[in-house]
């Protein structure tokens, strides 16, 4: 019961969100917001960035809602519109390298990481080279496939694994070396 009311209180606001109705809006908003903030914040390490770029990104949603079909979730819709945005942001302000690599190889898992802490795991992401980070949080966090990924980078499948490949060792070696540091080891 409480799931179809939950629906129908979102179609309710989006009906209203299309006619221009602020208080709509403001609620959609306030509901998405601190979801789309952290979206935002996997792409962008500076808060204040990130949050111009969740601005941006509900800009373009209210300016857009019109499109939204509901087909699939009306929070998935966002979602695409915020990766989209901080994507755009990084093209234009962060040169990307891929660094193309045409062997595949077994991507590893990053070991132990269930006990580390999110703001702990935050700083590793943040510290990815731009293009292992893009890569990385398209598939990881957003679940996005390799081909997706290549679609909307404009880079070949493989390269796009590379990078995921790469991201991960990466993350794994700096994981290393901030828990040899927390327990005094180096």
């Amino acid at each position: 019961m409480k799931i179809i009311s939950i629906h129908n209180k979102e179609q309710r606001l989006l009906k209203e969100a299309k006619k221009q109705n602020r208080a709509a809006q403001q609620t959609l908003y306030e509901t998405y917001a601190p979801k789309m903030l952290g979206v935002c914040r996997q792409y962008v390490k500076d808060v204040h960035h990130a949050e111009e770029l969740m601005l941006s990104g509900f800009l373009k949603v209210f300016t857009h809602l019109n499109n939204f079909e509901n087909k699939g979730s009306f929070e998935g819709w966002i979602l695409k519109i915020m990766v989209n945005t901080c994507i755009s942001y990084i093209r234009k302000h962060h040169p990307i390298i891929f660094a193309e690599d045409t062997m595949l190889v077994a991507i590893q898992e990053i070991e132990n990481i269930e006990n580390t802490g999110e703001k702990e795991l935050q700083k590793l992401i943040d510290q990815l080279p731009e293009g292992y980070k893009l890569v990385f949080n398209l598939y990881a966090i957003e679940g996005y496939k390799h081909a997706e990924i290549a679609k909307q980078l404009g880079i070949s499948e493989s390269t796009s694994k590379s990078q995921l490949f790469k991201a991960r060792k990466w993350l794994q070696k700096h994981y290393v070396k901030m828990n040899d540091l927390a327990n005094g080891n180096k």
